[in-house]
């Protein structure tokens, strides 16, 4: 069972997945950075200074609690719909879908153009051109 785990774990496409993974992490929170730190300060300026990370409705019972931001409400145990988290979520999505979007038209356009190579002459050709040319 050890023996199969490791031939299963060593095969290539699963070596890829992992590596994929790795690396889909990694520029997960880069596209999380860049929409934390870039993309909402500049939609807060244009919004007039929104602050979409503290965007919430109070759900619960907040009688004498800190409510002034998503953070303190959540702290204080209050049940809140924090939409504007959900914003954030969605154009880290947009961000991501469209740069992998980008990727994969690159390598698909990169895979025809390596097939619309002409393809050389095969092993058995040459070696028939090869002989050829001894026997002149």
């Amino acid at each position: 069972m050890l023996s199969e785990f490791k031939a299963f774990v060593m095969r290539g496409n699963v070596l890829d997945l992992a590596v994929g993974v790795i690396i889909g992490a990694g520029f997960g929170k880069i596209v999380t950075s860049l929409t934390d730190d870039i993309i909402m300060p500049v939609i807060s300026a244009v919004t007039g200074g929104i602050d979409f990370t503290n965007k919430f409705i109070v759900l619960g019972d907040a009688a004498g609690k800190d409510v002034s931001t998503l953070a303190k409400a959540k702290e204080a145990g209050v049940a809140v719909l924090g939409y504007g988290s959900f914003i954030t979520a969605i154009i880290n999505f947009l961000i991501l879908a469209f740069v992998i979007f980008l990727i994969v038209r690159q390598a698909n356009k990169m895979m025809a153009a390596s097939a619309d190579a002409p393809a050389g002459p095969s092993e058995v050709e040459l070696l028939t051109e090869i002989r050829d040319a001894l026997k002149k």
